[in-house]
């Protein structure tokens, strides 16, 4: 509507302008004053559209800038992801270390903490390397947990570092019972198969056991290495055999994410 009645007003000024070529000079001027008096509003209008326009072209940011302020905050938000999730580990292992320090003042044995240094891809289910040694009190043939349950137990230790033997390795043998029931046997790893969850067998069981999915099993004490009532797992599924029983167990500790474990020198006075 506006743009109308500025070509109105621009044709009129025409008419007019070519009118003054026939009247006397005294009229024109007169003409001209009324006409500049009547379409001063429109020019008003012009000008202040024309200084809208321009305060909003010079507040447009160019695409080189939006797409600089685009990959700074894309920058930001992929460092403060980096940093939450710093956070929620440092939070888990603050847990964790809670947890076990927890353990440790309640255990009735003597306990020295340990973190797992290195596992090779080919043994994971079979050894760990920890860091502590001789220097530390610890021996060969010495029971590994976590506040969870039974690990494995110490072969080779020098000064300062120890190989664990795994539970799940098939050559690491456990004098176990079934909590609750008369049955004793021996808890040994499976041979490798490509199951990521590592299970175990407890083997020489009477055929007619009948265990239960769940039923817990526990270290017995025999054989002198590992003291009894050491949590081992519990029962996935139990088979009768010919001549005997034989229960798949579930280990209690997941040996797959081991990070601090503790490794019994004693028991406390």
């Amino acid at each position: 509507m506006k743009r109308m009645g500025l070509v109105v007003a621009v044709g009129l000024f025409l008419a007019i302008a070519v009118g003054l070529l026939f009247v006397s000079p005294r009229v024109a001027q007169s003409m001209q004053g009324g006409f500049l008096q009547m379409i001063s509003p429109f020019l008003q209008t012009g000008s202040a559209l024309q200084t809208k326009i321009a305060a909003f072209t010079q507040n447009l940011k160019t695409l080189q800038e939006l797409e600089a302020e685009n990959a700074a905050l894309a920058t930001e938000s992929r460092q403060l992801r980096a940093t939450h999730q710093l956070l929620k580990e440092i939070e888990a292992e603050n847990g964790r270390l809670r947890s076990a320090l927890g353990y440790r003042q309640r255990s009735q044995f003597k306990l020295v903490p340990a973190r797992i240094l290195a596992r090779d891809a080919s043994t994971w289910w079979n050894t760990v390397k920890i860091d502590r040694g001789s220097d530390d009190g610890l021996d060969a043939d010495q029971p590994v947990i976590t506040d969870g349950g039974l690990v494995g137990k110490t072969t080779t230790v020098d000064r300062d570092i120890s190989m664990v033997l795994l539970v799940s390795d098939e050559a690491c043998k456990v004098a176990a019972l079934v909590e609750g029931t008369p049955e004793r046997g021996i808890v040994s790893g499976e041979r490798l198969a490509s199951q990521m969850e590592p299970l175990l067998q407890l083997s020489f069981l009477s055929k007619d056991a009948g265990l239960q999915p769940g039923q817990r099993v526990l270290t017995s004490g025999a054989g002198g290495v590992f003291p009894d009532g050491l949590l081992v797992g519990a029962v996935k599924e139990f088979h009768r055999r010919e001549l005997d029983g034989r229960a798949v167990i579930r280990p209690a500790v997941d040996l797959g994410r081991l990070q601090e474990v503790f490794v019994i020198v004693g028991r406390k006075q």
